[in-house]
């Protein structure tokens, strides 16, 4: 039974009822500092760039090069593009900063993103076949998905997402899946969907691997390598943060059924049971676009993502009060959890041993094992 049943009605509206009124000072208190500090992000973000493109020109500075180029991605990615596009700036009224005409540094359109991430992840946050996160249509990362036998491969295929990411997260709107496993999509619908995704995918690529290989003449392997390099890091550590996320053991999924009829205070308690906190230091709380407060971001996607540290303790305080779990934990601690699900889930369920010691065969539908 998922906590979100044992809260009682008035328990409920009361949540939502604090989380709104948090909201509502937070939005009445934006103003220059937010602006400033979005700026300032910006600004450090397209000078590690220009020094991480010409550092990798230089030999002797090369993996400094590397270096810089992956933070610009990084910070790129996380605190600029993935806040932005969230409309988390829009109240400046500044169009390089505005959701609706934002384009970042990586294969996925923005508006793809924003319809898999923006709305469907962000209503459907942890709703088994709604959030198309959970697994992204490769993995099995609930109990509640049924098992096949490609979900023995969940432990190398995570490793590639990892590496691959942003193509990954390009095509997600694709659903591979319907047409590679299931059948249910031609390859007519496959290909005019991926119409929009190709231009963006040949836009990145001829970028990174083209381009700037040639304007650096003779050192343009160098600067492939590099650009690969920083490719990989930034797929890598975004992968994780967004795992750390919502993949934790003790994160809660849920079924459909929650959807019903769902108010705005039980929105909010869903969100929170279904996301989780990393702890680090203000360094580590940029580099992961402030998605260390995971937590406070799906209850107040809107909002600047700088203003999470502030809101944490009344959010915090809440769960504690109505006796519901704020899951927090350190970045490794949270990151060892999600893959002992991810490995876990690889295999069906074991069904109980009879007392003579004969497996009684796996299924997905049978019995939990036993203690």
């Amino acid at each position: 039974m998922t906590q979100l049943n044992q809260l009682s009605e008035s328990q409920i509206e009361r949540i939502g009822t604090e989380l709104d009124a948090l909201r509502k000072r937070t939005l009445a208190e934006l103003g220059e500092r937010d602006a400033r500090y979005i700026r300032t992000v910006i600004k450090r973000q397209r000078q590690f760039e220009v020094a991480g493109r010409v550092m990798m020109m230089i030999p002797p500075a090369w993996p400094l090069g590397v270096a810089s180029l992956s933070l610009s991605k990084i910070l790129d990615n996380m605190e600029i593009g993935h806040n932005v596009m969230h409309g988390q700036y829009d109240w400046m009224g500044d169009p390089a900063i505005n959701s609706q005409t934002f384009e970042w540094d990586s294969a996925d359109t923005a508006d793809n993103w924003k319809h898999t991430h923006n709305y469907e992840h962000h209503t459907y946050t942890n709703v088994v076949d709604r959030d198309h996160d959970i697994g992204y249509g490769l993995l099995r990362m609930s109990e509640d998905q049924p098992w096949e036998p490609r979900f023995l491969l969940n432990l190398p295929l995570t490793v590639l997402l990892h590496l691959f990411f942003q193509h990954f997260v390009a095509v997600q709107n694709l659903r591979l899946e319907d047409y590679l496993v299931y059948k249910t999509k031609t390859r007519a619908q496959l290909a005019e969907e991926f119409k929009p995704v190709g231009r963006k995918l040949r836009r990145q690529l001829a970028k990174d691997y083209v381009v700037f290989p040639l304007l650096a003449g003779p050192l343009a392997p160098m600067v492939f390598i590099g650009n690969m390099g920083a490719n990989l890091v930034r797929n890598v550590w975004a992968c994780a943060v967004i795992f750390n996320g919502h993949f934790p053991e003790d994160v809660e999924q849920f079924d459909e059924s929650v959807l019903d009829r769902e108010t705005r205070g039980q929105w909010y308690v869903r969100q929170l049971l279904g996301s989780a906190n990393f702890e680090g230091s203000k360094l580590m709380h940029l580099m992961s676009g402030n998605l260390s407060y995971q937590i406070e971001h799906h209850l107040f996607p809107d909002i600047p993502a700088c203003r999470y540290a502030e809101m944490a303790p009344t959010v915090r305080r809440i769960c504690e009060d109505n006796g519901l779990p704020y899951h927090s934990g350190s970045f490794l601690r949270q990151a060892a959890s999600t893959w002992k699900r991810i490995a876990r889930l690889s295999l069906p369920r074991l069904r109980r041993r009879r007392r003579t010691g004969q497996p009684m065969g796996e299924s997905v539908q049978a019995q939990p094992l036993a203690a």
